[in-house]
C-alpha cells in the first residue's frame, strides 16, 4: 500500500503541470495526498476485486457475525428430546388458558412427547384445557420437566404446572 501511494505521488510531481513552478518543480505534494487518498479508496484493486472500503466493511460484518455466533454456541445447548419424556410447554401465545394473563403460568404440563419433527419440533399428548390446541411444538417453546420441577409445585393443577 505504501509503494502504490509512493508511486502515485511519485507521478503526480512528475507529471502534474499545474502543480509545478517555474523551475519545472513540485512542492506542494502534500496538498495532493487528500486526492491520492480517495482516489486509493475508491479505486477497484485486483487482488480482492472490490473498493478497500466495500472490503473493510464486508470484512468488519463477518467478524462481527462470526463473534455473534461464537457466542451464541457458547452459551446455547440444544436440549436432548425423546419419545417419552415429560414437557412442560411455554403458554407466551396459548390465549384459551382461563383467568388474568398477568396470573398465568409460564409453562403448561407435565405433558408425554408422543412423536418427534425432526430437531425443531416436538408433539406431545395434551390433555385439559389444551386439549383443542395444535400438539406440535417448536423445541424453543419447550423445557424439560424435571422430577424436581414437579415436587417444588406439587399444589399446582396437574395440568397446567
Amino acid at each position: 500500500m505504501i509503494q502504490t501511494f509512493v508511486d502515485m505521488i511519485r507521478t503526480f510531481c512528475a507529471y502534474g503541470l499545474e502543480f509545478k513552478d517555474s523551475d519545472g518543480c513540485t512542492h506542494d505534494w502534500c496538498t495532493l495526498i487528500p486526492a491520492l487518498e480517495l482516489a486509493h479508496k475508491t479505486s477497484i484493486h485486483a487482488s480482492t476485486g472490490k473498493t478497500p472500503a466495500i472490503y473493510h466493511a464486508n470484512q468488519s460484518m463477518n467478524d462481527a457475525f462470526e463473534y455473534a455466533k461464537q457466542k451464541w454456541d457458547k452459551s446455547h445447548k440444544t436440549p436432548e428430546l425423546k419419545v417419552g419424556d415429560l414437557i412442560l410447554v411455554s403458554t407466551l401465545n396459548l390465549n384459551n388458558i382461563k383467568g388474568p394473563k398477568k396470573l398465568k403460568y409460564s409453562f403448561a404440563g407435565p405433558f408425554i412427547i408422543k412423536a418427534l419433527h425432526g430437531k425443531n419440533a416436538v408433539q406431545g399428548e395434551l390433555s385439559g384445557e389444551l386439549e383443542n390446541k395444535h400438539p406440535t411444538f417448536p423445541v424453543s417453546m419447550v423445557k424439560h420437566c424435571t422430577s424436581s420441577y414437579k415436587e417444588l409445585f406439587h399444589l399446582r393443577n396437574e395440568t397446567l404446572l
